[in-house]
């Protein structure tokens, strides 16, 4: 329900508009002068203010003003007796939406009142569509290296289909930015994107995590729960770490890319499901294979396309852009002024041995940013990054 805060020095015409904007189901407060309105913004939030303009203590255009300092995004719509072109343009300039004269048109008042909660709505979607941009950039790519650039491309090829790819490389190396990257520039997009880090799951508990399971299918399963597979439906589903998945997980895993069908722990009901699979190892399933850890048929299923990130240390041409990328979030996130490397900070960067990959440089120049004052130099970076040069 729409809260409106209406800004008026004349009883009777508050009283009016609270009759005619209750009975259209608004929350109404009311207010007899700018100093009493600012008091009420400064405690509670509205969706639209109707404001005088010739009021004691305060007048409207002041009122205006100071309530736009402190909500920019609503609505204030100037009322007055008194009111010119002049009058209404200044208003219009100042941020006002609208601008109406006295006597008032009531129809007037709620076709207006309408038209900004409209606006309103949009500013709103705006301010989701913004932050869903914002999070398919925090999931960037970062480098300008040979073999991310081939990468990129990959991705671009391969994610408008629905094949299923499997991305290998060193822990922290970026590969779940390349299962992002496969999800967001998907047709899968808008549904949901799930994870499961296999290897952080018990062996016992992973067809559950996975398929779900029924009430009473075993000693904790208090109730029916559906599993990532259905919780993926329509979108994408990636299973990080899938070499340290069980056999018999595995088994299941194969039936449900055979058939997209799944049946929960302890239910005989088939359900169809329609997934997209990414999966992630930082083992040689190859390996993996011959020692008998891996299903080869399932392996094969998974790697229709096959995409190996390379670790830091094939690509540190790229530590410049990564470090700088790192350098302007990392100080946004603590909030302190952004700071700046030297060459020859990003040159010792460069000689380091990373063996933790991506996240350990991110840990690095998040101390960078911490310990550091002003332009981070060699020094700094001698003495906090630790590094195995």
């Amino acid at each position: 329900m729409a809260k409106i805060l209406i800004i008026d020095d004349e009883k009777s015409i508050r009283r009016t508009l609270r009759e005619i904007l209750e009975f259209e189901k608004f929350k109404v407060d009311d207010a007899e002068d700018g100093l009493t309105g600012l008091d009420f913004l400064k405690k509670n939030s509205y969706d639209i203010i109707l404001c005088d303009i010739k009021m004691p203590k305060m007048d409207g255009m002041e009122v205006l003003e100071k309530s736009l300092k402190i909500y920019p995004d609503t609505p204030v719509v100037m009322i007055s007796g008194h009111g010119n072109i002049e009058t209404a343009v200044e208003a219009i300039k100042k941020g006002a939406y609208d601008f109406i004269q006295k006597p008032l048109d009531l129809n007037r008042i709620l076709v207006t009142i309408r038209n900004a909660m409209d606006k309103l709505d949009l500013v709103l979607e705006t301010k989701i569509l913004k932050k869903k941009i914002e999070k398919s950039r925090s999931f960037e790519i970062i480098g300008e290296s040979k073999p991310i650039l081939e990468i990129k491309s990959m991705i671009e090829r391969v994610a408008p289909t629905d094949a299923r790819v499997l991305i290998t490389g060193s822990n922290g190396s970026g590969k779940e930015l390349v299962a992002r990257q496969l999800h967001e520039y998907s047709q899968r997009s808008q549904m949901p994107f799930i994870e499961v880090n296999c290897a952080a799951i018990p062996s016992e508990l992973i067809e559950s995590e996975l398929f779900g399971h029924e009430k009473g299918s075993f000693t904790s399963a208090i109730s029916q729960r559906k599993g990532k597979f259905e919780q993926a439906d329509g979108g994408t589903l990636f299973l990080d770490e899938i070499g340290d998945m069980s056999l018999s997980a595995q088994a299941k895993v194969l039936r449900a890319l055979q058939e997209n069908k799944i049946a929960r722990v302890g239910g005989d009901k088939e359900i169809k499901v329609n997934v997209r699979i990414l999966a992630a190892t930082n083992k040689n399933l190859q390996e993996e294979i011959k020692k008998n850890f891996f299903r080869e048929d399932l392996y094969h299923r998974l790697s229709v396309i096959l995409i190996r990130v390379p670790s830091l240390n094939e690509r540190k041409e790229d530590i410049p852009l990564l470090s700088n990328f790192f350098l302007k979030n990392i100080c946004e996130e603590h909030n302190v002024s952004l700071k700046k490397f030297s060459e020859d900070a990003i040159k010792e960067l460069q000689k380091g041995d990373w063996s933790g990959n991506i996240r350990e440089l991110r840990n690095v120049i998040e101390r960078l940013v911490i310990l550091s004052e002003g332009t981070i130099t060699s020094k700094e970076v001698k003495a906090y990054a630790n590094l195995n040069n």
